[in-house]
């Protein structure tokens, strides 16, 4: 199993890429690169771009054009995965520090049952994290275009997508703002005014 970390942004509204941004004493990439190695993945690529942080022996694939939208990113991390023999990748977003192992782990466990598509669900809303299992990773690519990842492919392919509520266990808010930032500094993963 594989995970593809999304961190290219240059978070222009943020004032900071996202990927180095400090939340519960870790860089959010750091913070993603654990959560998916916590729950199973064992091959991680980060794909970076506006900056370049120092991720040590964790595989870091630069988008040039990152500048045109999560779509280039995709695209590039699917494609440098090809070759690591992984059957399914779990795709997270750097910006989203409150997606848990717990999360991921359902993910794969859906994917172990049989499942060749998978995506967390919020109130039956579809969010992230992302499963795609290997025979998908083509037309994603084909479809992954501007500031969208895999959203077209499982709004095309929605008869192949299994939904896994994670409700419980996870939130897909995300940073995009400081009021964001703090908001979620001082929120639990539930909504629960828990520091994190």
């Amino acid at each position: 199993m594989a995970a593809l970390v999304l961190a290219a942004g240059q978070g222009q509204r943020l004032g900071q890429p996202k990927a180095t941004v400090e939340f519960a004493g870790q860089r959010l990439v750091d913070r993603c690169v654990d959560t998916v190695r916590s729950a199973g993945c064992a091959t991680v690529v980060v794909v970076t771009g506006a900056v370049q942080p120092d991720l040590g022996a964790v595989r870091q694939v630069h988008n040039p054009d990152w500048a045109s939208g999560m779509g280039s990113s995709l695209r590039l991390g699917l494609l440098a995965l090809e070759d690591d023999g992984a059957d399914a990748v779990v795709i997270v977003l750097v910006d989203q520090p409150l997606i848990t192992s717990e999360a991921v782990a359902r993910l794969l466990a859906a994917y172990t049952a049989g499942a060749r598509a998978a995506v967390a669900t919020y109130s039956g809303k579809r969010r992230n994290p992302v499963l795609l299992a290997r025979e998908h990773w083509p037309r994603v690519r084909e479809m992954a275009q501007g500031d969208v990842g895999a959203r077209p492919f499982l709004t095309a392919y929605a008869h192949l997508v299994t939904p896994i509520p994670c409700d419980d266990i996870a939130s897909p808010e995300d940073i995009d703002t400081l009021a964001d930032l703090e908001r979620l500094r001082a929120t639990g993963p539930r909504g629960d005014s828990r520091p994190v």
